[in-house]
């Protein structure tokens, strides 16, 4: 990755193909960090995996406290995937960017959008996508991101995202 910074900082970091990716290492919730400082392993972008591989390396990251980790597989299921499971993806990308905000300590994000995420999961099960895709428990999960979003709205605290990680199956 070229990181563009030849010209006083003003150039955008571009991937191998020349799209615009911001190329400063990342800490364990995806803050941005300065560049040359140690951060985590970011997860690959537009990599095409079977549904059962999301769940499982989505459910592995969200276990380790990233949950914007986690986003980006769910976002890449939602990108590759067949139209008629998008919003089920999306949803769970809303979810797990929502468990990040509230990890950050921005309450306000992090119930918008666990709230949300739930809200699209809710539609597309009463759509027809069923309550269990994958081996995911549909309800649990959405009754997981409710429970969670009142919490972070009553106490405005930032939480433990590992210990407050959904089981999505």
């Amino acid at each position: 990755m070229d990181s563009g910074r030849g010209d006083g900082g003003t150039a955008r970091d571009r991937d191998g193909e020349g799209r615009a990716r911001n190329a400063r290492p990342r800490d364990g919730l995806g803050r941005p960090l300065p560049y040359g400082a140690p951060g985590v392993e970011r997860q690959p972008e537009g990599v095409v995996r079977a549904p059962e591989e999301s769940v499982g390396e989505a459910q592995a990251l969200l276990d380790a406290g990233r949950p914007f980790h986690a986003h980006e597989v769910f976002e890449d299921a939602w990108k590759s995937g067949p139209a008629a499971e998008r919003a089920l993806w999306r949803g769970l990308a809303q979810l797990a960017v929502g468990l990040t905000h509230a990890a950050r300590g921005n309450p306000t994000g992090g119930v918008r959008l666990l709230r949300r995420g739930a809200g699209v999961l809710a539609e597309w099960r009463r759509d027809g996508g069923g309550p269990r895709p994958y081996g995911m428990d549909l309800v649990a999960v959405e009754g997981w991101a409710l429970g969670l979003a009142g919490e972070v709205e009553a106490n405005g605290r930032a939480i433990d995202p590992a210990r407050r990680a959904p089981r999505l199956s």
